[in-house]
């Protein structure tokens, strides 16, 4: 580059870096800069041209009107970079001599800068320019290093670690800090970007793991001569800071004692005074710097290299140190160091070295600070300071915290500490004791860095059963307690609350805030619960202390703030209620972890009986304070209410309290406004659905201590009743809290006629004439709910008496139903927790059947299940009515009656989904508050309206779904209870078919209703029925359910994938300006034309919401459809939920009884804690008699169904597998992962069969082969689980092997047959898929076909399956898959050339994503071909071959 050149370069540099001198620059020049610089860029000479640049001591060039300009620094970092982009590209194709020379330029470059000068003696402050630039050479010299180190560059250390005048680029020994220590500053970060780049798993792709083994040992060998380096700097500079701080102190005393402030120093005193603060500057910032890179090695570095005290040398205790130190940050970066070496695994002579020195260090540092405030003149307690050290108050809770969270296991097999004696001990119960006094800070972000140890530590059975912690729990407790109140924001905003500066300084805003809290009080409940299992007596007198304090406080409202204007009431924010609502987290949860011997009458030792003694009358007390309790406002009502719900752990063991706090819950039910409304108020609204949600709650904990009442229970819930002025959800917690109670009676009979009379009104109301008459046909209902008058009088949709009437009608329809779902399935629940656990028979054997002959596996009468379950004598009369409601509203999708909807301009608005629905289908953050709140959906669907307004339109859709809804659970819940089953209703069995299979309300109904229909029903009924009637009762309904559903699925992601005569566009929602259009389309399109657009919407109208919404809503259908049928069949196929638990537990047990080992039985997941008594289930759950039962009876369902399911039907195993093959190339990874299993579940079961062999070996392994060889971006993530499938196809039908089930393990070889050397015995576990399931013995040639297809040779192929036979383990042919279809991918890449787009999830990945590519990508720094030999290697190998290391051959020492 000759000399004109380098002038236009250094020229298009100072117009792009914008120095001062160039003014007036124009567009058109700046741009040809920049264009000059890119240009350089690729020019063969820029490395020589760059590497002259820096060595240069400036860069001046002249400018256009004759001047001079200096571009030295933005010139050297534009060379720099150029340096640095080709390390990436070419530095590898350099040289020994290339690499060399390049290597000593940068180096000379940072001694250059790093070289003092005079005029650098006397500044103190770095210069910006020089400091940007010396984090570029590090950069740079971090990269080299990568590359080169140590095998290549051996100088290294001394290249940069010497002092300047010996030719590094360290400091001069005592040397001050500022312009004469950028040398360090260069070599700091390079240390830290090294140490980032070779350990830090978010850089392994850029580095080969030899490179950074090799650096990792390098290091290490140089350690001696680096370590003592950074700790004298740490010595010095620390003591340079002290000094200047102290100098500065003396200077204010000066000041002071002469009356005098900083302000009105002389024009000498102030130059002196700033030369001290530039100093204790200075040192501060290489301190920080130094602090930054300790970090680094205290998270990845040997651990030795910070604990090792040797020659004066102790990182460990110079960090504790630097704890007293708050100039610069430097007591937080102290802490982040010990937090790293927190989070290592120390061993246990360490870690009680940092514990027992830890309480000192912080007392030494807390005495710092009071001397800094008293210094100031301020208190070390106040506000000022508290804010000040909230970042320092932090970062030390949190690290004191996982100092011991990530080291339980030191407390535990400490025999010290176990004891309860010994300095161990002592030391970890004065650091306990120190987290615990540190939660006393005002701050609750201080408390919520603690919490997960509290848990940890009272998790730990070991550690509970020392006494370490029991000294402790009194004030952590009491923390935890303070800080789960709600902190009003509006006092912090008005500055009004006492610590608002600290709050606001805690967190950035309300919604901050209320996150965090939700955070804690979510851990909170596991930290109460724990206190109150572990310590009841200390739990027990803090929560009896907090409630009575309370309610001697605010008993009666005081202090009245934050009142309602209307009625001077106090208000949610009001802070009695604040308080009271704080306490009902602690006090349920405590409540609820006492044990029960701490309350019950049971004969225990001396220490049990004594804190049983305790306990209880500070219980008693406490119940009875909040039973007497009596106060007049609507919200304190309310907290009131929650503390008796609280109660009901306490209730279990002493009732005396529980008549009367059941007494005042019902008296809530019925609470009014003071003064009375025409209305009720939201406030009393929601006091009475609170009342009904803890009696509810009270009822199901303790029914069988409510049962003595039942009469007079049942009196006052009539009385109510009859009342009027109940809303619909207070009637049905009623019926649920009397359903609950009578669950409890012991007498069938009795039980089952308290039932009836309960829901006596409920199924007279269905059976009135009124409601009889709207079911019975589709204009009956439509204009039972206000939608027919809407056609011939708009008006009537917003008349107020019109509204409420057809409103009161509905909610006479719903409730009824809505009440009966609700009292079956808690009669339900409590059948299953029944000891015979809900099955048909009265006692239970202490053995299972083994011959899996089980009288009750078929139909059984209503007078056997009504044993367990008094709802179900219900069943024969409320069915009919369920089967009308449900046949009557799926008549409404229908095509003819939806087209007529769609036409009128309101009652279209019934077949539109809800405003719940449009919002989620949204984006869902914190900023936006339910459906009803800022950013809501509410009054999109009907714009402008919604259905809290008195207009019927925007309420149709809720109430649909509602009913809709209703009907299927009630239809699951008669499959769950058997019911269905039962001889007494097979007369009602055909009308139940035509009802729930009825091939138009199939094909009518819209997406999101086919999911519920499959959630609520169809799998309910599938696990539900007994395996001897799955031919009589499961064929008519599940064979046109799953044809129907391969239709549907088709025509639903047709468009998507661009096939069919639909295209992308039929995808749009219909809303409110295309409706007619849609529905005109009818008439001369057809129906089975209309449903095929139908379908390709998901069925949606979405009313008048926005295009953005309504395509969201499409979307979510179409995959929540494909999800809940992969996730159905999951279910039924026992590949998750209940029955695939049933399989986990035969697995444990296979694996007991093969060991001889019955604790397997036991012990649950890791993440739960067992007892080592009893037996587990595979989730840790516990295991009984009667789950052992019913586990044997599911067990024979599992594999029935199965084989019903996929070889007994050919229109149910035709579709479902069809279906399920479509599935796999649908652009949905969740759907796509799950099928797989499943489709390794039909292989298991089918594979041998001949009339599958198409199905599976060509349809099957296509649309396999396919997701791979086109490597969509949807796939990435699930390729494996593909490439297993494809394994399993062409092992099973291929190569006559088979594997464990779901395609785990090796492929296990079958023999060729003796008596036909074409073919392969089948396996012995043919015909029981859990254990395997069979192959084809005869080999076919469909899956060779596909390989052949996608350009394989006969050749090619051969050499394949001969692979596939010699490697048999899963991962070799994976591998093997993986290869050949990366072959074929790479030619189909090739031919679709610049066919395909760049940003669809049908788009091909990149190779950067891309599974098939993934052995091709290269780290960007590999490994040097010279092996790393160290002088350690060679002294340690001496060692062991020669018994005298001087005797043997010379080795060489490259780091000696």
């Amino acid at each position: 580059m000759n000399e004109s050149q380098r002038q236009s370069l250094l020229s298009a540099i100072a117009i792009s870096s914008g120095i001062a001198g160039f003014t007036n620059i124009t567009p058109q020049q700046r741009a040809d800069a920049f264009t000059n610089l890119e240009q350089f860029k690729s020019y063969p000479g820029r490395v020589a041209a760059c590497v002259e640049m820096i060595g240069c001591d400036s860069l001046q060039f002249a400018t256009a009107n004759g001047n001079t300009a200096d571009a030295t620094v933005p010139g050297k970092l534009y060379a720099l970079g150029v340096i640095q982009e080709f390390l990436k590209v070419g530095y590898n194709g350099l040289n020994d001599s290339d690499r060399g020379q390049l290597r000593v330029s940068i180096v000379t470059a940072a001694r250059q800068l790093a070289m003092p000068s005079e005029a650098d003696a006397s500044i103190i402050k770095m210069d910006e320019s020089k400091r940007i630039l010396a984090m570029k050479i590090a950069v740079l010299l971090a990269d080299l290093a990568t590359r080169e180190f140590p095998q290549r560059w051996q100088t290294f250390v001394t290249d940069l670690f010497a002092p300047v005048s010996s030719g590094g680029i360290w400091c001069e020994p005592g040397a001050d800090a500022g312009a004469n220590t950028i040398g360090v500053k260069i070599c700091l970060e390079c240390l830290k970007l090294i140490t980032e780049d070779c350990t830090d798993s978010d850089f392994n792709a850029k580095i080969s793991t030899v490179r950074r083994n090799d650096i990792l040992l390098g290091f290490n060998e140089v350690t001696h001569q680096i370590l003592p380096l950074l700790f004298e700097l740490l010595s010095k500079q620390y003591g340079d800071l002290n000094n200047a701080k102290n100098t500065l102190t003396q200077m204010n005393q000066y000041l002071a004692s002469s009356g005098r402030t900083t302000a009105q120093m002389s024009p000498e005193e102030r130059a002196q005074y700033q030369i001290q603060l530039d100093k204790r500057d200075a040192a501060g910032a290489i301190l920080a710097d130094e602090l930054g890179t300790i970090e680094k090695f205290c998270q990845s570095m040997p651990l030795d290299w910070m604990f090792k005290v040797e020659n004066g040398v102790d990182f460990v205790a110079a960090l504790l140190h630097l704890l007293q130190e708050d100039v610069a940050k430097i007591q937080v970066l102290s802490v982040a160091c010990l937090q790293q070496l927190a989070l290592r695994k120390l061993d246990p002579d360490q870690w009680f070295r940092v514990i027992s020195s830890l309480p000192s260090a912080l007392f030494e540092a807390s005495q710092a600070s009071a001397k800094r405030a008293s210094e100031r003149g301020i208190d070390p307690n106040c506000i000022e300071m508290l804010v000040e050290q909230l970042d320092y108050h932090r970062s030390l809770s949190k690290m004191g915290s996982m100092l011991v969270t990530c080291h339980l296991a030191h407390i535990t097999a400490d025999k010290d500490v176990s004891s309860g004696k010994g300095p161990k001990f002592e030391a970890v119960s004065r650091y306990l004791r120190l987290l615990s006094e540190m939660m006393s800070h005002q701050s609750g972000v201080i408390c919520g860095e603690q919490i997960n140890m509290w848990v940890g530590l009272l998790r730990d059975p070991a550690i509970v059963r020392t006494n370490v912690l029991s000294p402790h729990l009194s004030r952590v407790l009491n923390a935890y307690m303070t800080h789960v109140v709600k902190i009003r924001w509006d006092d912090v905003w008005d500055q009004n609350h006492p610590y608002s500066s600290l709050i606001e300084a805690s967190w950035d805003d309300d919604d901050e805030y209320h996150e965090w809290l939700g955070n804690l009080r979510s851990k909170a409940s596991q930290l109460f619960r724990a206190i109150g299992s572990t310590e009841p007596e200390i739990a027990s007198t803090a929560i009896h202390l907090k409630v009575r304090t309370l309610l001697n406080a605010h008993s009666s409202g005081e202090p009245r703030d934050q009142l309602n204007p209307e009625n001077n009431e106090l208000t949610i924010h009001s802070t009695p209620c604040q308080e009271f609502e704080g306490v009902t987290q602690p006090l349920d949860n405590i409540l609820h972890g006492i044990p029960s011997w701490a309350l019950d009458n049971g004969s225990y030792d001396e220490k049990r009986t004594r804190i049983r003694n305790t306990i209880r009358p500070l219980l008693s007390e406490l119940a009875n304070l909040i039973v007497a309790w009596n106060p007049n406002d609507i919200w304190l009502k309310f907290r009131r209410t929650t503390l008796l719900e609280a109660l009901k752990h306490y209730w279990k063991y002493d009732p005396a309290t529980l008549p009367t706090g059941v007494d005042s819950l019902l008296m809530y039910l019925s609470v009014t406004d003071n003064p009375p409304k025409d209305r009720l108020s939201e406030d009393v609204v929601g006091l009475r659905k609170k009342s009904g949600v803890s009696l509810v709650a009270v009822a199901k904990k303790v029914p069988d201590l409510l049962v003595p009442w039942l009469s007079q229970l049942s009196e006052r819930a009539k009385s109510l009743l009859s009342s009027g002025g109940m809303s619909p959800v207070n009637e049905m917690h009623l019926y649920e809290f009397l359903s609950c109670v009578a669950t409890a009676v012991e007498n069938p009979v009795d039980r089952s006629n308290f039932i009836a009379d309960v829901l006596g009104s409920s199924i007279r109301i269905l059976e009135s004439p009124e409601i009889q008459n709207s079911i019975t046909s589709v204009e009956g209902l439509l204009s039972f709910l206000g939608i027919a008058q809407a056609a011939s009088n708009p008006a009537s949709v917003t008349d107020p008496t019109f509204v409420k009437k057809v409103t009161k009608d509905f909610e006479m329809l719903f409730s009824s139903l809505n009440q009966l779902l609700s009292v079956g399935k808690r009669c339900h629940e409590a059948a299953k927790k029944r000891p015979n656990g809900g099955l048909p028979l009265q006692n239970l054997s202490a053995t299972v059947d083994d011959t899996c002959n089980f009288p009750d596996e078929g139909p059984v009468g209503i007078n056997e299940l009504v044993i367990n379950d008094p709802f179900v004598p219900l069943w024969p009369k409320i069915l009919p009515t369920v089967l009308k409601v449900m046949d009557v509203t799926l008549r409404v999708w229908h095509p003819e009656c939806q087209a007529s909807l769609l036409q009128n301009n309101i009652q279209r608005y019934a077949v539109a989904i809800s405003d719940d629905e449009a919002f989620l289908a949204t984006k869902q953050d914190g900023s936006v508050k339910g459906v009803f709140g800022e950013g809501g959906t509410a009054g999109s669907i009907v714009s402008g309206t919604d259905r809290r307004d008195l207009n019927l339109a925007p309420r149709w859709s809720g109430w649909f779904n509602e009913s809709r809804n209703t009907c299927f659970q009630l239809l699951g819940l008669i499959c769950m209870q058997r019911v269905i089953f039962a001889p007494e209703l097979s007369h009602l069995y055909p009308q139940f078919v035509a009802v729930v299979a009825n091939q138009e309300h199939l094909r009518s109904m819209e997406h999101r209703h086919f999911n519920q229909y499959l959630k609520q029903f169809i799998e309910i009924m599938m696990l539900s029925c007994p395996a001897p009637l799955y031919q009589s009762h499961l064929t008519a309904i599940l064979g046109p359910v799953f044809e129907h559903l391969q239709y549907r699925l088709q025509y639903s992601w047709s468009p998507v994938l661009g096939a069919g005569s639909l295209g992308i566009e039929s995808t749009r929602p219909m809303g409110s300006d295309n409706c007619m259009a849609a529905a005109n389309q009818l008439a001369s399109v057809g129906v089975d034309q209309w449903l095929i657009a139908y379908y390709a919407r998901g069925g949606l109208f979405v009313g008048d919401l926005d295009n953005v919404t309504g395509e969201a809503a499409v979307e979510k259908a179409r995959v929540e459809l494909t999800r809940t049928y992969a996730d159905m069949l999951q279910s039924t196929l026992a590949l998750k939920g209940a029955w695939a638990l049933v399989l986990a537990n035969k697995a444990r047990e296979d694996l007991a009884l093969k060991r001889n080992d019955p604790s397997k039985l036991m012990s649950g997941p890791i993440n739960k804690l067992a007892n080592g008594k009893d037996y587990l289930n595979a989730d840790g759950s516990k295991r009984t008699l009667a789950q052992l039962h019913i586990d044997a009876r599911r067990l024979v369902r599992i594999d029935k169904l199965c084989h019903f399911l996929l070889l007994e039907n050919e229109q149910i195993a035709g579709s479902l597998v069809v279906t399920i093959i479509q599935c796999l190339e649908y652009p949905d990874a969740y759907t796509c992962r799950r099928c797989t299993r499943i489709v390794h579940r039909i292989l298991e079961s089918v594979a041998w069969l001949d009339k599958y062999t198409e199905l599976l070996g060509y349809r099957l392994l296509s649309a396999a082969v396919k997701a791979i060889v086109t490597e969509p971006k949807w796939m990435v993530g699930t390729e494996w689980d593909m490439i297993n499938v494809i394994r399993d196809v062409y092992d099973r039908l291929v190569l006559g092997q088979y594997l464990l089930p779901g395609g785990q393990g090796p492929g296990l070889q079958m023999s060729r047959d003796p008596a036909n050397s074409m073919m392969f015995e089948q396996t012995k576990v043919a015909d029981k898929p859990l254990m395997g399931g069979g192959i084809l013995t005869a080999t076919s040639d469909f899956p060779r076909l596909i390989l052949m297809e996608i350009g394989m040779s006969q050749e090619e192929v051969v050499a394949t399956e001969k692979s596939l036979s010699e490697k048999r383990s899963a991962k070799e042919q994976k591998d093997v898959f993986r290869d050949l279809l990366r072959v074929a991918a790479d030619k189909t890449k090739q031919a679709e050339g610049l066919n395909r787009g760049d940003n669809g999830v049908l788009d091909r990945a990149g190779a950067e994503e891309s599974l098939l590519h993934g052995k091709l990508r290269q780290p960007t720094v590999s490994a040097l071909p010279e092996k790393l030999v160290t002088y350690s290697m060679m002294k340690k190998k001496e060692g062991s071959n020669s018994p005298d290391p001087a005797d043997g051959p010379w080795h060489g020492n490259i780091f000696d």
